[in-house]
C-alpha cells in the first residue's frame, strides 16, 4: 500500500456511553484468533500477504463502498492482526449503509479530511447498549468488515464456522493532529518492528512505540 507519512475478555473495552457514530478518527487494532498468523508474513521488513492477507486487505479497503460517511487513512495488514485509522466525515445517513456485510471487491480508499476532534465523551445510554449495533458507528463498521473477512477467508479454508478474528478489537480516539500524524507513522512502520510486536509469537524485545499506544495511554483518551 503506498502511503506518504506528511499528509481479552468478552467485557467491553469501548468508552462508556461515547457516540462511536460522530464524526472523527479511530485508530483500530484488530488480532487474529489465538494470535495465529495467518495472513502471510514478514521478510526483510516488509508484509508477504497470502491469499487470506489479500481478503482482509481488499475487505478493508471495500468498507468506504458499504459506509460512505466513512474515509479510510493509512492501514496494514500484519501476520495476526490489522491496524488502521477510520475517519467518520460525518453522520451517516439512514439510507448511507446498505443491507449487505463489506464485501471482497477492491476499492481505493479515500483520502481523508483534517480531522476535527471529537468532543468529550458523550453520555448516550443508547449508544451500542447491550451489544445493540447503532448505525454506521466504528463498532458496526469493524463487525461487518469482521464478518466479511471471515466470511470470505473460511471458504478459502473450506471451514465454515471456524473462528478467524479475537472476539473484541481495540481503539483509540484520535484527537488532535499530532496524535494522528503520529500514528500513521506507527502504523505504516509497523512491519518494520515486527520483531518487537507483541502480537509476534516469535517477538525478541521490547517495542517502546507499541507500549507508547497500548501500554502508557489508555484506550480512550
Amino acid at each position: 500500500m503506498a502511503y506518504d507519512p506528511e499528509k481479552h475478555h468478552r467485557r467491553s473495552i469501548r468508552l462508556s456511553g461515547y457516540d462511536y457514530a460522530q464524526p472523527g478518527a479511530y485508530f483500530v487494532t484488530i488480532c487474529i484468533h489465538d494470535r495465529a498468523c495467518l495472513f502471510g508474513e514478514v521478510v526483510a521488513g516488509e508484509m508477504r500477504l497470502n491469499e487470506a492477507g489479500h481478503i482482509a486487505h481488499q475487505c478493508w479497503t471495500d468498507i468506504p463502498n458499504h459506509f460512505p460517511h466513512v474515509q479510510l487513512d493509512a492501514f496494514i495488514v500484519m501476520p495476526n492482526h490489522v491496524h488502521g485509522i477510520l475517519v467518520i466525515a460525518h453522520h451517516a445517513a439512514p439510507d448511507d449503509v446498505g443491507a449487505r456485510h463489506v464485501g471482497a471487491r477492491h476499492a481505493v480508499p479515500l483520502q481523508p479530511p483534517a480531522v476535527t476532534p471529537p468532543p468529550t465523551a458523550s453520555r448516550n445510554p443508547a449508544v451500542e447498549q447491550f451489544g445493540k449495533p447503532v448505525h454506521g458507528s466504528i463498532p458496526t463498521i469493524v463487525r461487518s468488515f469482521k464478518s466479511a473477512a471471515t466470511r470470505h477467508i473460511n471458504i478459502l479454508r473450506g471451514t465454515p464456522g471456524a473462528p478467524v478474528w479475537q472476539r473484541n478489537y481495540y481503539e483509540h480516539i484520535i484527537r488532535t493532529e499530532d496524535a494522528l500524524r503520529r500514528i500513521r507513522q506507527y502504523i505504516v512502520t509497523n512491519r518494520m518492528r515486527w520483531h518487537l510486536d507483541r502480537e509476534n509469537p516469535d517477538r525478541t524485545g521490547r517495542n517502546p512505540d507499541e507500549e507508547m499506544w497500548f501500554g502508557s495511554i489508555p484506550p480512550n483518551v
